[in-house]
């Protein structure tokens, strides 16, 4: 399982205080810019943790950072640390990109209606190995015709703190470093990290992230001190391996009722097992 951060331990990489650091509409606004090279008069405020359901048996999302422009444009931005098999971060742009615009479409309108709409991840490591780019950016083209864009209007980007390769905005480089642990640079990674020291000075945030952290290590205690089998009996003592089991089933289901959490982020938290994994969601 991995450790849970004290709160002094935090750095912008983890999704609570990147959450609450982009809840400055200054400093949010002004990284959307940077980001996309856009000029944005405003946007409505940026939601943390929006949570997106399409109905109770469907697999519901819950997004770091979700904001609107003022035309409509919808922006999601989600702090990624943890490295994954390749081809799970794009299959996850992808639903989350569904969601967002199921969110968006109500009843009666037409397909038309939807806005341009762009699913950005912030990765600690190179989403595409061996690649080395600081920046992804992916859009919907013909391969028949070059230059022929389907014009969905949607757009996956990719933004890597281990990069060398390619271009990008000076400030967004200078951020990505600072994410990446290294000392902040250039004006916008100054601000942010003066930012993040002031959320850390604020008591009441720091309460919650103890409470939620204290939530989650009770969910640990409860799902796995009972439940720890020794490697050497673990091939003979089925009942408590199904024990075990069933614990982790109930964590995952709580952190997923009361949470809003998918499986996948309950089980990330929780650091079950690859193979646990496969055998829980068989139950839930």
């Amino acid at each position: 399982m991995g450790r849970i951060k004290e709160w002094e331990e935090l750095t912008i990489s983890d999704n609570f205080l990147f959450q609450k650091v982009m809840q400055n509409p200054r400093l949010c606004k002004r990284l959307i810019e940077k980001l996309l090279g856009i000029k944005a008069r405003r946007l409505n405020y940026p939601v943390a943790e929006k949570t997106i359901e399409a109905s109770p048996t469907q697999k519901g999302i819950r997004l770091d950072l979700y904001v609107e422009t003022e035309d409509g444009t919808t922006i999601d931005i989600e702090m990624q640390t943890a490295d994954k098999p390749l081809g799970w971060l794009p299959k996850r742009t992808r639903y989350y990109q569904a969601m967002i615009d199921l969110n968006v479409l109500g009843k009666g309108k037409d397909y038309i209606d939807l806005k341009m709409s762009f699913v950005i991840f912030i990765c600690t490591f190179d989403p595409f190995p061996e690649s080395g780019r600081k920046m992804y950016t992916f859009t919907s083209r013909c391969h028949e015709q070059e230059g022929l864009e389907l014009g969905d209007e949607t757009v996956k980007i990719f933004l890597n703190t281990k990069g060398k390769a390619g271009d990008v905005d000076e400030d967004i480089d200078k951020f990505l470093a600072y994410v990446d642990g290294k000392a902040a640079e250039g004006e916008f990674a100054q601000d942010v990290a003066a930012e993040v020291e002031r959320v850390k000075q604020h008591n009441e945030t720091r309460v919650e992230y103890m409470t939620l952290m204290m939530e989650l290590k009770e969910q640990r205690r409860e799902g796995y001190n009972e439940g720890v089998i020794d490697g050497e009996n673990r091939g003979r003592n089925e009942g408590r391996n199904e024990g075990r089991v069933d614990n982790i089933v109930d964590n995952v289901r709580a952190l997923v009722a009361k949470k809003g959490w998918s499986p996948d982020e309950a089980f990330d938290v929780l650091g079950v097992s690859p193979e646990d994994r496969t055998v829980v969601m068989a139950r839930l």
